[in-house]
């Protein structure tokens, strides 16, 4: 929001320095972000009149215009495309020190004396427009200073302020937190309604249930097309940052700045039939006032007439109905449309417009009405006209309400930590323009309609809070015992799956909770996308559902710069849409994990490959470590976006905890990578839990180890193999690995040879040749029985 400091102060009169004034705006939550001073230092600038312009003798661009000063005649040699006989313009005389340290000397241009020099806005601090000369108003008096003409100097005040203050995106909304900072009243609105003196009234319906409950207007006829804006709204326009246009549109603007309440003036004879507000049809499209031309959804408002759209409601007018230097006759409106209406069309067609930033943070509904009665009176002060009955057309179910809300005194206390005086409270609460009415306890308050953000307690006491000020709440130690919790045993903090992770040689990444569809549908993980109503940016517009692709595309990012080695891991949430309709999309949280390049980094010895499923089988299988968990089974996958016969689910019992293997081959060419790219991705909650550990007897007793090779279809997993051979033999097998594997010459093709070790021990004795025998027989039946395995001969 920007605003000169002139017009604030004239809204509410305080004597704090201009110092003083920002550093309570600040401090009461309406962040300064910019203070300009305009205007300072321009002595010596005067109000001229060129009185005659002809062409340089020894320069195309240039022309020697005769000035009128107020009494004197001067000689100035002029280059801006605007200077023409009659104009009246800015004049910086010799002598006058211009904004930059621009010192003005009597100079000779191409041989032309020249005695001053005329001023662009650009040079003169006022403004960015440079194009020419600074025009002003016919009627200028010629020799009066500048700065007096303009009333400067003055400050161009910018506020940053947070979506939650619609009402300071107002004059008047600023005024009353002043107000409340500073002491004093707001001044009134000057507005009187002004009578009807025209039977004319627009027909008005409202066919766009709750997001539209209330819309006023009213028309005016025989408005001088030829009248200007005057200079002092000029003015403030231009310093609030908003280039004056004509006096229709800039009458509009200015009452939006002053009172919050966009509206918007129609060429009445280009509206035909009732006016509706209504959302779009199928096929229509609306030509807005920046000449494009766009096709709105069918959630989107309109404003309407008999033939078509006049507008896109609550974002920019039409084109066909605009106001033009011929029109006379003027329909205004003022409307409140909910913010929920509103929000993201003007970023989904690409615009950003002053409406549509005050719409989609919310406007006070009761507005439009005097909105109306204030446009209505400048306009037929500034250029004549007659005025019909204002039309408003309302729904009262739909239109929001203020609710009372109630201050406890001793809640106050409580949470601030001070006592602040009755007086105070409700001083600070009616100058924002609340109702206040004590009680025993406190205060009864109900707030005023502009006031979105009051709804509960705490609001109130936050207002107390800032406008008290921060800096005058004490600072206090805590007292009293706090009761630590200790952490559980059973649980795994996630630091320690992070530290396993760096230990590993990984480097954590956070990446954007948010997607581009393309994206999932890219790795096939779009099925139940949970899609925004209103995305930041077209490329963030789901939420993901999974970790891995936002993982890749940070490890592509790493690999554009030339990082051929890269392993990243991410914990964080992935979301899939309900199941049951009302229900909330689900949360789960995950942790992945993905690497690329080298398995080792560059040294001078080893082998040297690329990293693969082995590889981060173990980072995965030392993160399952921590918690102690059971065994786990890996088991094949058709995944699509995994590698065939190099990828697996990964199972613990019953429970699927993720997947982990190379991603398929054509994914990566789609993803515009190269080489090997291994990634896993598990649930959380199964690494949190740790089992308590427990003390248990150590064998006494020596270990026997038998080896055996068998041959085995080779699309049997070893993880079959094993859970068959631990059926077999029971309790007494310690442990079975697999530590060769062959296929080739006399090994029949489609299978492999494995050579697998089995540990026996018992804790009570020395198992015999016999019982050793037996349980091995009794393994390698087990296999050939389950998978059709035989002994290599």
């Amino acid at each position: 929001m920007k605003f000169p400091e002139s017009w604030l102060r004239e809204h509410i009169p305080t004597d704090a320095p201009r110092e003083r004034l920002l550093a309570a705006l600040t401090a009461i939550g309406l962040e300064v972000e910019e203070a300009t001073e305009l205007g300072g230092g321009l002595d010596g600038v005067v109000v001229a009149e060129l009185v005659e312009c002809r062409p340089h003798p020894e320069a195309d661009r240039l022309q020697v215009c005769t000035v009128d000063a107020g009494g004197q005649t001067l000689t100035i040699v002029c280059g801006a495309p605007n200077a023409r006989p009659g104009l009246k313009a800015p004049l910086a005389t010799i002598g006058a020190v211009l904004p930059g340290d621009v010192r003005i000397k009597a100079a000779k241009l191409r041989g032309v004396e020249s005695a001053g020099m005329l001023c662009s806005a650009r040079e003169l601090g006022l403004d960015q427009d440079a194009a020419g000369l600074m025009e002003l108003p016919p009627d200028a008096p010629a020799g009066t200073p500048l700065a007096d003409y303009l009333r400067l100097p003055d400050c161009a005040i910018e506020l940053k302020l947070t979506p939650n203050r619609a009402d300071c995106f107002s004059l008047r909304g600023i005024a009353h937190d002043v107000a409340a900072a500073l002491g004093g009243a707001v001044r009134p609105v000057p507005v009187d309604p002004v009578p009807a003196t025209l039977a004319d009234a627009p027909e008005v319906r409202l066919e766009a249930g709750a997001d539209c409950p209330r819309y006023v207007g009213r028309i005016l006829r025989g408005i001088d097309p030829a009248a200007r804006t005057p200079l002092w709204m000029a003015e403030r326009l231009r310093r609030s940052g908003i280039r004056p246009i004509s006096l229709l549109v800039d009458v509009t603007q200015y009452v939006m700045l002053e009172l919050g309440q966009p509206m918007h003036a129609f060429d009445a004879d280009a509206v035909e039939g009732a006016v509706v507000v209504r959302h779009a049809r199928a096929g229509e499209m609306v030509k807005l006032l920046d000449e494009r031309t766009v096709a709105p959804e069918a959630r989107d408002l309109l404003i309407a007439d008999a033939r078509g759209p006049l507008a896109l409601a609550g974002v920019m007018g039409g084109w066909d109905s605009r106001v033009t230097g011929a029109s006379r006759n003027v329909l205004l409106e003022a409307a409140h449309f909910a913010p929920s209406a509103i929000i993201g069309r003007a970023r989904r067609f690409g615009l950003h417009t002053d409406a549509s930033h005050r719409f989609e943070r919310g406007v006070d509904p009761a507005l439009p009405r005097l909105a109306i009665e204030r446009a209505t009176r400048l306009i037929l002060d500034l250029a004549g006209g007659e005025a019909g009955p204002v039309v408003e057309a309302e729904r009262g179910e739909d239109l929001p309400r203020p609710v009372p809300v109630t201050l406890r005194r001793a809640r106050l206390a409580r949470v601030l930590g001070l006592d602040v005086a009755d007086a105070e409270v409700e001083r600070i609460l009616r100058a924002l323009g609340m109702r206040v009415e004590a009680t025993d306890a406190g205060w009864a308050v109900m707030p005023p309609s502009s006031r979105f953000d009051i709804a509960i307690e705490e609001d109130l006491i936050e207002e107390i809070a800032r406008i008290h000020g921060y800096d005058a709440i004490p600072t206090r130690m805590p007292a009293g015992e706090i009761r630590l919790a200790v952490p559980s045993e059973t649980r795994v903090d996630e630091g320690e799956l992070r530290r396993r992770m760096v230990a590993r040689g990984y480097l954590e990444a956070i990446d954007y909770a948010f997607l581009d569809a393309a994206t999932l549908a890219t790795w096939g993980l779009d099925t139940g996308a949970v899609a925004l109503a209103n995305p930041l940016t077209s490329e963030l517009g789901v939420m993901r559902s999974a970790l891995l692709p936002g993982l890749v595309a940070s490890l592509r990012g790493n690999r554009a710069r030339q990082q051929q080695r890269v392993r990243l891991f991410e914990i964080g949430r992935v979301f899939q849409a309900a199941q049951a309709a009302g229900a909330a999309p689900q949360e789960t949280p995950r942790i992945a994990a993905v690497a690329c390049g080298p398995a080792s980094a560059e040294q001078w010895s080893g082998e040297d490959r690329e990293v693969d499923f082995y590889d981060l089988r173990g980072d995965l299988e030392s993160l399952l470590a921590i918690g102690g968990a059971g065994a786990v089974t890996f088991r094949p996958t058709d995944a699509p976006w995994l590698h065939p016969g190099r990828a697996a689910e990964v199972w613990r019992g019953a429970e699927r905890l993720g997947w982990i293997g190379h991603l398929h081959p054509r994914l990566v060419r789609a993803l515009d990578l190269e080489g090997e790219l291994v990634g896993f991705e598990i649930d959380l909650a199964p690494l949190s839990v740790r089992a308590l550990p427990s003390a248990g007897s150590v064998s006494r007793f020596p270990s026997v180890r038998r080896d055996i090779a068998v041959v085995v279809e080779d699309a049997v997993p070893w993880a079959a193999l094993e859970a068959t051979l631990r059926a077999a033999a029971g309790p007494v097998l310690r442990e079975a690995l697999v530590f060769d594997r062959y296929v080739g010459k006399g090994v029949e093709p489609g299978f492999k040879s494995l050579a697998i070790g089995l540990i026996l021990q018992d804790v009570s004795r020395t198992l015999t040749d016999r019982e050793v025998e037996a349980l091995v027989a009794a393994a390698v039946a087990a296999l050939a029985e389950s998978h059709g395995a035989r002994i290599r001969g």
